[in-house]
């Protein structure tokens, strides 16, 4: 099947009991047992809940994997993965990566003895001169959460490979519409299904995606354990989302190619970060391993100061500030002060960071609209 049947048609069937075409919301908590630990595939909600397993299963068809597990959040998701690692392991991430993903590594995970090297993966050798005896993981984002680069998830794999080490890739920036890290020799691929999946903002909710056997019976443990599951009513919106996933990535990218055009053209604009243009240096490696260049944009002003990025970020009116990404709505954000306040100011100028930066996530609206939009928000700056 081609990817737009796939996102209605993967791993889905009609309800057995009803015909119901659309998999029904499961609100329960207990099945009941013909006998003790025989039952109908379900014992315990906790464990597994029809609706949650119809999203799961449509996941796993849209990342090409045979396991899938859906969970309460994205970070859910990490904090089951990283629960793969013990004490003394070490784990080697992508330098600019999301605030919540860092925190979750250095404050959560740093205090029970596994340690992150934080590296710019876009140099393979980078990697390889981060890698110890006790490294166990590589975690990638690409495209990056905030600049947009790119890595190499092939090369990253391959080094992995070499060493033991597994290889999970945050592909919630480009959604399997866009990337699917599994076909280019990741180990897992881990979702915030709050963003494209989803596609609505009106759900939280994350997802992993394996095809490792033993990564897949570690994350139905955590399911069963730590208990960081979904509710029904969220894979229900989250199925619901998937459906349309390939037409609203569509018009985002193409929108946000338009806008990273146009911000590239602009005087008041000095950088724009943007896979999609041939100046950007992960642009070739963007497009042998995507389909598309994504709905995400990086931009500085030319005037580099706080109170201009200010100024421009409050004066849009089809740009909504706020946090999150990958809705229908375009959102506009300032990753210092809101997603990756978390990352000390240092450590985030290091990766490239900096105050000034402004992310736009560039909805389906009509584009001519969201351009003038942001020329509006330019006047307020003159």
């Amino acid at each position: 099947m081609k990817f737009n049947t796939k996102t209605i048609h993967a791993g889905q069937k009609p309800e057995e009991t009803s015909g119901a075409v659309m998999p029904p919301v499961f609100f329960t908590s207990t099945y009941a047992q013909e006998a003790p630990n025989r039952h109908k595939g379900h014992e315990y909600a906790r464990v597994t809940n029809p609706t949650r397993t119809a999203l799961e299963n449509l996941l796993a068809g849209l990342e090409e994997a045979p396991h899938a597990c859906a969970f309460a959040s994205g970070c859910a998701a990490m904090d089951a993965l990283m629960k793969m690692l013990r004490p003394g392991d070490h784990v080697i991430a992508t330098n600019d990566i999301y605030g919540g993903s860092y925190r979750l590594f250095t404050e959560v995970f740093e205090p029970y003895g596994i340690s992150f090297s934080f590296v710019d993966m876009r140099s393979i050798e980078n990697v390889r001169k981060a890698f110890s005896t006790q490294t166990k993981m590589l975690f990638v984002e690409t495209p990056t959460n905030p600049l947009l680069n790119i890595v190499d998830i092939a090369s990253i794999a391959n080094e992995a490979k070499k060493r033991n080490a597994v290889t999970v890739v945050d592909n919630t920036f480009a959604s399997p519409a866009l990337q699917q890290p599994l076909l280019l020799g990741a180990d897992a691929v881990v979702h915030s299904t709050t963003k494209y999946i989803g596609g609505h903002s009106d759900i939280i909710g994350g997802a992993v995606c394996t095809n490792h056997d033993a990564i897949y019976e570690n994350l139905l443990f955590q399911t069963k354990t730590t208990g960081g599951i979904p509710g029904p009513m969220d894979c229900y919106l989250a199925l619901r989302g998937v459906k349309t996933l390939g037409l609203r990535i569509q018009r985002s990218c193409e929108n946000a190619f338009t806008l990273a055009e146009y911000l590239t053209n602009r005087p008041d604009v000095d950088v724009v970060y943007y896979p999609g243009l041939l100046s950007h240096p992960g642009h070739d490696i963007a497009r042998s391993q995507m389909n598309d260049f994504g709905g995400m944009i990086s931009f500085s002003l030319s005037q580099d100061d706080i109170q201009s990025v200010e100024t421009f970020m409050s004066n849009t009116r089809i740009f909504t500030l706020a946090e999150s990404l990958g809705g229908v709505e375009s959102l506009i954000s300032h990753p210092a002060s809101m997603t990756h306040a978390s990352i000390p100011k240092k450590i985030r100028e290091e990766a490239g960071l900096k105050d000034s930066l402004i992310r736009l996530s560039v909805g389906i609206e009509d584009v001519d609209d969201l351009r003038d939009d942001l020329d509006n928000a330019f006047d307020s700056l003159l």
